[in-house]
């Protein structure tokens, strides 16, 4: 009973906070499950997969209800093109996992990668005044930004968020709010395919269905509340917001490279 309060915590926490700043949820989700280490890796980017779709869906309906401004031109190709990208990224995910057979090896080198994306992310939106943003536009960009971003959610089995934003706010000029939602489309769009594809391939019959069912639940709460407040919030407080999960991850990945190779 007390784990599946922790993990309702966890998930309430993270995805309220991570939909408010379109994160995802799962950049906190995986990195602290690594660190409890009850699921093998497979099983935790499954579980936090489908934890971050359904965070996703919630805050964007919440969106769509609250009558949110959304640029359809840029999120759609996005979306579409993370559709590509989440059954490629899982295709390499599955690939590395039967190539190095080793849950502690694949660990090291996800959380590696994901800290120096972490830290790229960190010093940009610090920064942004030093960086001219690329103000692209069009259906080719789009569709080929969410084909890469979609492979690197979906690797890291992570929902991608804070790349997802940084990356929409650098290449399209967004501000960082809509870019929040432009990154919660990425990520619906993106963790269904990839969950698409674990169905048709490895399956789910490895999962602990009541862990999932309460960090679902969990997740829909979470991203309700992340939705609201984002609506409410300012720029500036979603950006502080925004800052404060980077340096949280930034830590948990550092912390699961030292433990996995100690």
């Amino acid at each position: 009973m007390l784990e599946y309060l922790v993990y309702f915590i966890i998930t309430l926490f993270a995805t309220t906070i991570c939909s408010m700043t379109g994160m995802g949820g799962g950049v906190i989700i995986k990195p602290i499950m690594d660190v409890i280490g009850d699921f093998n890796v497979h099983t935790i980017g499954v579980i936090a997969s489908i934890t971050v779709f359904s965070m996703a869906l919630v805050s964007i309906l919440k969106h769509i209800k609250s009558e949110t401004k959304i640029p359809f031109k840029i999120a759609i190709p996005l979306a579409l093109g993370s559709v590509f990208g989440g059954i490629t990224g899982e295709r390499i995910f599955s690939f590395i996992l039967d190539l190095l057979k080793s849950d502690g090896v694949v660990k090291i080198v996800q959380n590696i990668v994901l800290s120096i994306f972490i830290l790229w992310v960190f010093i940009y939106m610090n920064n942004k005044s030093k960086f001219k943003s690329r103000g692209l536009k069009g259906i080719l960009p789009s569709l080929l930004t969410g084909l890469v971003l979609g492979i690197c959610s979906a690797f890291l089995g992570i929902g991608g968020g804070p790349i997802n934003v940084t990356v929409i706010v650098f290449l399209f000029s967004l501000p960082i709010k809509t870019a929040t939602i432009c990154s919660l489309i990425t990520i619906l769009f993106s963790q269904f395919s990839k969950l698409t594809t674990i169905f048709f391939t490895r399956g789910f019959s490895d999962l602990d269905f009541t862990v999932v069912i309460v960090m679902v639940i969990a997740a829909i709460i979470g991203g309700f509340l992340g939705a609201h407040f984002n609506k409410k919030l300012s720029e500036k407080t979603v950006e502080k917001a925004f800052n404060f999960v980077i340096l949280i991850v930034l830590g948990l990945t550092i912390f699961n490279i030292v433990k996995n190779l100690i």
